[in-house]
């Protein structure tokens, strides 16, 4: 880990860095930044900001209100931030995650001439020889990217996502920033530890350097195109390799209805109720399917196309979910749904997240109370997104941990859900979902499947087998040679150790200031030496310096709380 005092600090980074704490001093986080002791690691001779307190109009504001806007202003990287926070309810409390639902880019598009010089820069070709037509004016605008329309000279027409000219920089010295406020979070904040904020900030900066890569979007698109080759429900734009690369994105334009215009879709003849079951399907066979799902399927991101296709835009934040998390999700969804406690507590126990007899029973009465809450409400009338997410609140309350996709899965479900409502009345995502949870079941019980789990456990046992000889002869020597060494690591001692070594610095102190006391008594017996006012001067200031020693040491304790 570097510590916070030699990350990069020239002229840009600190006025970046001022701006940075200026704005969440503004915001009222003045606190928070005083107990960080910033202006000390930054080894500077003067406070690099002055704290504040935010005005009236401010503090008439919640806290993660405040915290949103803060992050708005402080631009790109860290409203990303506040969108993977938004998605981690076991770290923040839900007032705030949602506010930080609400989080907006809003950026003013780059120039035109900027954006041809980045094409310019990462196809090696002007605009005007790759396209036959290029839209200076652009579709959309966000804090990475924005997106143009065009027509290729082969007459295909295009949109092309194009990365911001210089946000590479800018990520970059913001995440230097944040990798700082989280080592300083971790080392000063009570419990800071607890949440693990480096780690925290280096899943982020993978998140964010992955989308800066327009590269890895492109596969991705690609792969939902493999996925759904076979399906005509959906239509998946098609990626053009030849005019894309690391910054620069070209995709097929699909020219259809905003799939939420219920109105628009009606007077042009297409069929609302069969749009909300393809789409709930085409999104619970990317769940249950492939494990890969569109993790931000709001409307503009879903065109209805000419016989009912549903087309499906913008693959930069998906969900992914491996086929143990498959499987336990569904059986969690089902017990649920059939009010089978039992199995979800022995669903948690079998993955490792539950042990502690007491919280079991906690955990099993709160989770009756939860079933029993949704029991009554009609089967047509439940949100499958809003039961998984007070599903995951329980599980915060006890500190069970969670895949974090699940979070990204139950807000993907509730715009599904709302998306489904609104072109059907009477739709209902527990019949689409049922047919799905229930195959997974029955396939992962199918003679095939547990041959197939029985091969890889006789693999891995001969594996074992064969590896196991080696391993002990390797033991055997090294205890022979007496190399063979244990490394112990303790964890949550350090406080502990903390607290024990200002103990006894308190002890030492106070056994010298008693030797001082004890030494200058003695002296005063003594009627030899310089003297003043009849009294040796050696033990006067003997005395003195006990005095202060004493007056310091009792600050001191009555300092920290602790007497």
């Amino acid at each position: 880990m570097t510590p916070f005092h030699r990350i990069n600090r020239n002229i840009r980074s600190l006025k970046r860095y001022k701006q940075v704490l200026g704005i969440l001093i503004k915001y009222g986080f003045g606190h928070v930044i005083e107990q960080l002791n910033i202006d000390y690691y930054l080894q500077l001779g003067k406070r690099i900001v002055s704290l504040g307190t935010a005005s009236r109009d401010l503090q008439r504001l919640t806290q993660g209100a405040r915290f949103r806007l803060a992050l708005e202003e402080l631009g790109p990287t860290f409203i990303k931030l506040g969108q993977l926070l938004s998605t981690r309810p076991d770290l923040l409390p839900p007032g705030i995650i949602e506010e930080l639902e609400k989080l907006q880019d809003h950026i003013p598009a780059v120039p035109t001439e900027q954006i041809a010089e980045q094409i310019h820069r990462e196809l090696g070709y002007p605009v005007e020889e790759l396209f036959l037509k290029f839209d200076p004016v652009p579709l959309a605008t966000a804090s990475i990217a924005q997106v143009h329309r065009g027509t290729l000279r082969s007459a295909e027409e295009i949109v092309c996502k194009i990365r911001r000219p210089g946000i590479e920089a800018v990520i970059e010295t913001d995440m230097d920033i944040m990798m700082g406020l989280a080592y300083l979070i971790e080392k000063h904040l009570p419990g800071g530890d607890l949440y693990d904020p480096i780690g925290l900030v280096k899943e982020f900066r993978r998140t964010i350097n992955r989308e800066l890569d327009f590269t890895s979007e492109g596969r991705t698109t690609d792969r939902f195109a493999a996925n759904f080759a076979d399906d005509r429900s959906v239509r998946i734009p098609q990626v053009y390799w030849d005019y894309s690369g690391k910054t620069v994105l070209t995709l097929e334009y699909l020219d259809g209805v905003k799939i939420s215009d219920r109105k628009t879709l009606q007077d042009q003849g297409y069929d609302p109720q069969l749009i909300a079951h393809r789409g709930a399907d085409n999104f619970l066979k990317q769940v249950f399917g492939f494990g890969l799902f569109h993790a931000d399927p709001h409307p503009g991101n879903l065109k209805v196309l000419p016989d009912n296709v549903i087309g499906i835009l913008d693959f930069g934040m998906v969900g992914r979910l491996d086929d143990d998390t498959k499987l336990q999700l569904t059986e969690l969804l089902l017990s649920i749904l059939d009010r089978d406690v039992d199995h979800i507590i022995s669903q948690l126990i079998y993955s490792g997240d539950l042990h502690d007899e007491q919280n079991l029973k906690n955990l099993k009465r709160d989770l009756t109370e939860f079933i029993d809450d949704y029991y009554d409400i009609l089967l047509e009338d439940l949100k499958v997104g809003k039961l998984l997410i007070d599903f995951i609140d329980i599980l915060t309350e006890y500190q069970i941990k969670f895949p974090s996709n699940l979070m990204l899965l139950s807000r993907a479900l509730i715009a599904m859900e709302g998306l489904g409502r609104q072109l059907d009345p009477d739709f209902n995502m527990v019949e689409r979902l049922k047919p799905f949870a229930e195959d997974i079941v029955k396939e992962r019980l199918s003679p095939t499947h547990l041959a197939k789990d029985m091969l890889k456990t006789v693999q891995s046992y001969h594996a074992l087998g064969k590896s196991l000889p080696r391993d002990l002869k390797e033991f055997i020597n090294r205890v022979n040679r007496n190399k063979f060494k244990i490394d112990l690591e303790h964890r949550g001692l350090e406080s502990l150790i903390n607290d024990l070594d200002k103990s006894s610095n308190r002890i030492s102190f106070s056994l010298v200031i008693a030797a001082l006391i004890i030494g200058s008594s003695l002296i005063m017996q003594i009627d030899k030496g310089p003297m003043l006012f009849g009294f040796p001067i050696l033990g006067l200031v003997g005395y003195s310096v006990a005095g202060v020693l004493g007056f310091g040491l009792a600050i001191a304790i009555l300092r920290s709380g602790r007497l």
